[in-house]
């Protein structure tokens, strides 16, 4: 499977409206941000325009949208934004706004999509963080509602049961991506049953409600500007915010979300477990090897602490010295015990070439791991070029094994590398990397 690169926004785009609850009139803009931001808002119309994460750490209420809180700065009804932002596959923005909640639009994550088009997506020099499902998480709580995600492949939703006591009783799955995220879940449009209209007035919410924002359900009629744009409606909604809610765990997931009543409290409540399950698994990594400072010289079981290759993969014994943060010099003593050697020309047995270029990458992964900004990380060698091989080496012979760090852009790097014996080249090639989390 190729390495997934993360995603942020070409340009800005602004756009302006009506807040749902508020009724307030206000501006969102969506800003690009460098690798590993995330998704932040901010509050530009408040002293100091503070930032606010997009956390589960950060959830304040969860009372018909979701709130995010730092101290007394709010921002309400998040969801809709988060969800097309998530599932139109940016990774790293920066949402502002002049007012506490975003505009609500039709009611739907439509318009954000719009917003996110016009902006436009562009790949980062850094590997997106996806968090694979391994084995079932589940939440419920005593009002029935419960999430369990399922190991899968693929990011799949499936929602059932969207009404109290099974009122309204709706079926929705999908897998989510942004082909199936655009034309599936981001038009269909919140709703509220018509008994609950005076209540939500009365705490002062919904107060830029209308027909052409939401859909109201008063015993078996459905109403709202245009009629139903599908049959099962409510249950895409509830996806579409299941969506946003759940990216406030800090990543994205693979793995098949089943939802049976969801809502704001128990998606965050998903979104905090998957958080907290993440945070206990990270604790668990063995802690990163520290370089020495200056020249340094690192034996066998130091190498083993830096790369993940193991016999008889591993093509570095020890590391012999630095120059600076731009040169590595590393050493492979080939014994005829080697496992090559046994099939690789019968009789006269020479080390594969490919194992030379395998060396190289080896020693130019050590060098960008030394980098502070890399070390605790893993280097995967992406594409070789320029490669010659000049003379055989044999049993008996200690490859020596340099890598001269000639470019570096977040993640990715370029490295010239070159394999000796007794001071003559045996091969030399230059050769791409990524650096990627452990």
């Amino acid at each position: 499977m190729a390495i997934q690169m993360q995603r942020t926004l070409k340009k800005c785009a602004s756009i302006k409206g009506t807040s749902l609850h508020t009724g307030q009139p206000v501006k969102l803009t969506i800003k690009p941000a460098e690798p590993n931001t995330g998704l932040k808002f901010r509050r530009i119309d408040l002293p100091d325009k503070p930032f606010i994460d997009a956390s589960a750490a950060k959830v304040q209420t969860v009372e018909r949208a979701t709130t995010l809180a730092e101290g007394s700065v709010k921002v309400h009804t998040v969801e809709h934004i988060l969800s097309a932002l998530t599932g139109m596959g940016v990774d790293n923005a920066i949402i502002e706004m002049d007012s506490n909640e975003p505009p609500i639009g039709d009611g739907s994550a439509s318009p954000y999509v719009e917003l996110i088009k016009q902006a436009g997506i562009e790949e980062q020099d850094a590997p997106c963080h996806v968090w694979e499902i391994r084995e079932p998480v589940q939440v419920e709580n005593k009002n029935g509602s419960r999430i369990i995600i399922m190991p899968d492949k693929k990011f799949r939703v499936t929602v059932t049961a969207v009404g109290p006591e099974g009122r309204v009783t709706q079926y929705f799955t999908t897998e989510v991506n942004p082909t199936t995220y655009e034309k599936e879940l981001s038009t269909a449009r919140t709703f509220c049953f018509y008994e609950d209209i005076q209540p939500l007035l009365d705490k002062g919410l919904i107060q830029g409600g209308t027909l052409d924002n939401a859909i109201v359900i008063k015993g078996d009629q459905y109403i709202c500007a245009g009629g139903l744009r599908f049959h099962n409606e409510c249950a895409r909604h509830k996806a579409m915010d299941m969506i946003g809610d759940l990216i406030l765990n800090g990543r994205r997931i693979l793995g098949h979300v089943i939802a049976i009543m969801p809502g704001h409290g128990i998606n965050t409540q998903m979104a905090a477990t998957l958080q907290k399950k993440y945070d206990s698994m990270e604790a668990l990594k063995p802690k990163p090897f520290i370089f020495p400072s200056g020249d340094t010289v690192l034996d066998t079981t130091e190498v083993l602490k830096l790369l993940p290759h193991r016999y008889p993969f591993l093509m570095v014994d020890r590391v012999l010295g630095f120059e600076g943060d731009t040169k590595c010099v590393g050493q492979k003593n080939l014994t005829m015990n080697e496992m090559f050697f046994q099939g690789h020309f019968p009789g006269k047995p020479v080390m594969p070439g490919v194992l030379q270029l395998e060396a190289m990458a080896q020693v130019g992964s050590i060098l960008m791991l030394r980098l502070p900004e890399n070390q605790g990380k893993i280097g995967y060698f992406m594409s070789c070029d320029k490669v010659k091989w000049r003379k055989p080496v044999l049993p008996g012979d200690v490859l020596i094994i340099e890598a001269e760090l000639t470019k570096m852009r977040g993640a990715i790097g370029v490295c010239n590398g070159r394999c000796l014996v007794n001071g003559e080249i045996t091969c030399e090639a230059e050769l791409k990397f990524m650096v990627a989390d452990a």
